[in-house]
């Protein structure tokens, strides 16, 4: 059986650190993929920053091409929203009954994870790999990038460079796609051209 780490995230965009951090997790934790859980817009909470799911999933996609062992996923997209850990994992099982899934997370999420719905049956029916975030401590050390999707979208907003933040393969769509989206919603005064 094929062991799989679930690594969900808004991925809002999609940068060095998120792969970096993959590819460390799947070859300390002994996995076979991780599998990028991008996660679709909550119905419930619109958040103004956050692009569309269908162009985070692809610059997701082209991000990791030539990755050997990360994988882009779309599977949240189909499933009832909001999206639940618990549920997502129990229909992956029901899915792809030959894998065994494995739920990575940040020690920031691990520490409060005890609030999480459903977070006993994921513990009696997952591993769970924590990695270390935030000052907060996890069961593997697992190489962490300082980047985050915020500061990236911020250089957008500024008209700043974002090379070496972001997949060079992504650095035009990221630009473009944010540049048009924080334009329209950010009362600041932007720099940034879109396409």
């Amino acid at each position: 059986m094929k062991r799989i780490g679930i690594f969900g995230g808004s991925f809002n965009p999609i940068h060095v650190g998120h792969i970096a951090l993959a590819k460390s997790i799947r070859q300390k934790a002994g996995l076979d993929e991780v599998w990028l859980m991008v996660s679709p817009q909550n119905p419930l909470k619109q958040e103004a920053d956050l692009l569309s799911d269908e162009l985070r999933l692809e610059m997701a996609r082209l991000a990791v091409e030539g990755e050997e062992g990360i994988v882009a996923s779309d599977f949240e997209f189909h499933l009832p929203r909001p999206s639940y850990t618990r549920e997502t994992l129990r229909q992956l099982s029901n899915t792809y009954p030959d894998h065994t899934f494995v739920l990575l997370i940040g020690g920031d999420n691990w520490a409060h994870f005890e609030r999480w719905r459903h977070w006993q049956d994921i513990l009696w029916h997952y591993d769970v790999v924590v990695y270390p975030r935030d000052e907060h401590p996890g069961t593997i050390d697992a190489q962490l990038l300082p980047i985050s999707s915020t500061e990236v979208r911020q250089r957008v907003l500024r008209g700043e460079s974002i090379k070496g933040l972001v997949p060079d393969a992504i650095i035009p769509l990221v630009n473009n796609y944010y540049c048009k989206l924080l334009s329209s919603t950010n009362r600041l005064i932007s720099s940034c051209l879109p396409a």
